[in-house]
């Protein structure tokens, strides 16, 4: 079986890219309008929108980009995996319940439909609009290029192509991808991450045994490697430091309110009672997951600095090969195809937002409609969306985590103040939310590009997107303290109530 363990990785990749057809095939006779292809028809159960929300989390930025991040930073990113339980009681008490209600009031099938309902303003459903399509793009080209990375070190294992080019790669997921999405939106996606995200748990844990056996210490003698090699790698904040740790921290558990790909999924939900329910059974899963974050990653800097593997052309590179090396041929056969499950239904989440605010939310904000023919024109736009993505993944130059890093912290600053605040306080208006997210754009882009003379280093290594949430946070409180409210709708206000 082990001179084999190529073809058997390759066999259980094809006959995933086999059974997202299959999904989109079915999901195309479930998605008759335009609410089933962004919203699933609001009747998802609490286990399909709970592993729905694991998989958006995780997908490619946990599963290739997270061990790349440990294999390059050492234990920085344990300040990411440790805001699992504070972010997600952010979540539940801030935005879950008023989202979906809110939803469901005026029948929003997108984000920028529920902020335009709250601040009845179509100034704000186009600014939001912006934020989620910019961010989009980083988030949804990390999808596309760890999809791409797995599928390159996957052909060439199997000698199926000599020296796979990373543009065939993102090719070949990119078209996948537009078939599974364009057949069936949102409803192909969610309903493979049950499936795909159970497989994912268990196989977490298999992975993390063998992460064990790979030198006969365990992890004791992992973590002594790397400190002998690098003692920050090691220690509490990794190589990012102190300042660092604490900004990934504050956006990534702040952050998560403002994540249109995981909370979009509540107002997809078919019962409200279901809701408490949701994120513990996410929260198990996600524990569970992270351990192929930290043990592959960790595993992988040991195995090189030992001399006990070659050293790696790039950090992404850590979760495939050690798959491909050191677990059994069939355990990184199902991994690699759940793993490439995971990454296709957030990329069909990623293209499913970013669609909705071309094609219903700016037509919306700036004519008063959207286009004619929604489902129709969601297609189309889906296309070029993915095509779009792809040439980020491709020419961006950056690793998969830095990719989802940019996007996370482009949704965090830009929608955190506009939804998770201002679903709660009822003095928040119209003024404070515009300012909020061209703040967040500007510190984001303007930091990371340096105003058109290169990225600009903030101190302490802390994040671009820790900033630029700090500012916006700060001007959307300040304003909303300092000018009148405007007036809210009644129903809207009764949500708020609740």
């Amino acid at each position: 079986m082990e001179a084999n363990r190529a073809l058997i990785t390759l066999l259980a990749v094809i006959a995933y890219l086999a059974l997202c057809v299959g999904v989109g095939l079915w999901s195309l006779r479930r998605t008759r309008s335009a609410s089933d292809f962004f919203v699933a028809g609001r009747r998802l159960g609490m286990f399909v929108t709970a592993f729905a929300i694991f998989s958006s989390t995780m997908s490619g930025f946990g599963f290739v980009g997270g061990p790349g991040l440990m294999y390059s930073m050492g234990t920085s990113s344990i300040w990411i995996l440790g805001t699992i339980v504070i972010s997600n009681i952010i979540v539940l008490n801030l935005v879950a319940k008023r989202l979906r209600l809110v939803s469901e009031l005026r029948e929003c099938v997108s984000l920028p439909d529920v902020a335009a309902a709250r601040y009845g303003s179509e100034s704000v459903r186009a600014s939001v609009a912006v934020v989620i399509l910019l961010g989009v793009l980083g988030y949804l080209a990390t999808q596309i290029l760890a999809m791409s990375i797995v599928l390159q070190g996957v052909l060439a294992d199997a000698g199926v192509i000599e020296n796979p080019s990373l543009a065939l790669c993102v090719a070949i997921s990119c078209s996948v991808l537009i078939f599974y999405s364009v057949t069936g939106g949102i409803v192909a996606s969610v309903y493979t991450d049950v499936i795909q995200g159970a497989i994912m748990v268990v196989a977490s844990v298999f992975v993390f045994v063998t992460v064990l056996g790979t030198f006969d210490g365990g992890l004791a003698e992992i973590s002594r490697i790397v400190a002998a090699d690098d003692r920050a790698a090691s220690g509490p904040w990794g190589t990012i430091g102190l300042m660092g740790g604490l900004a990934w921290f504050f956006v990534f558990g702040i952050g998560v309110a403002g994540q249109p790909h995981i909370i979009t999924k509540f107002m997809m939900l078919r019962r409200m009672k279901e809701l408490r329910y949701v994120i513990p059974v996410g929260v198990i899963a996600y524990s569970f997951a992270a351990l192929l974050w930290i043990g592959i990653g960790f595993a992988m800097r040991a195995l090189v600095i030992s001399g006990a593997h070659p050293a790696l052309a790039t950090p992404d590179a850590a979760s495939p090969t050690f798959l491909q090396t050191f677990t059994h041929p069939l355990l990184a056969g199902v991994v690699f195809a759940a793993l490439l499950a995971a990454i296709m239904s957030t990329a069909d989440a990623f293209l499913n937002i970013g669609t909705a605010a071309i094609m219903h939310d700016l037509p919306n904000a700036i004519r008063g409609r959207s286009l004619g023919n929604e489902l129709a024109w969601a297609r189309v736009i889906t296309v070029l969306l993915a095509i779009s993505a792809a040439l980020v993944a491709l020419y961006s130059g950056d690793l998969v985590a830095l990719l989802g890093v940019f996007g996370w912290g482009t949704f965090a600053a830009g929608l955190v103040p506009v939804i998770a605040i201002g679903l709660n306080w009822k003095r928040a208006n119209i003024l404070a939310a515009n300012v909020a997210v061209a703040s967040s754009l500007l510190v984001n882009f303007g930091l990371r590009s340096g105003f058109g003379f290169g990225t600009v280093r903030l101190p302490y290594g802390v994040d671009h997107g820790a900033a630029a949430l700090l500012v916006s946070l700060v001007l959307f409180l300040s304003i909303s303290f300092l000018t009148k409210p405007d007036p809210i709708d009644r129903d809207i206000q009764r949500v708020m109530e609740l």
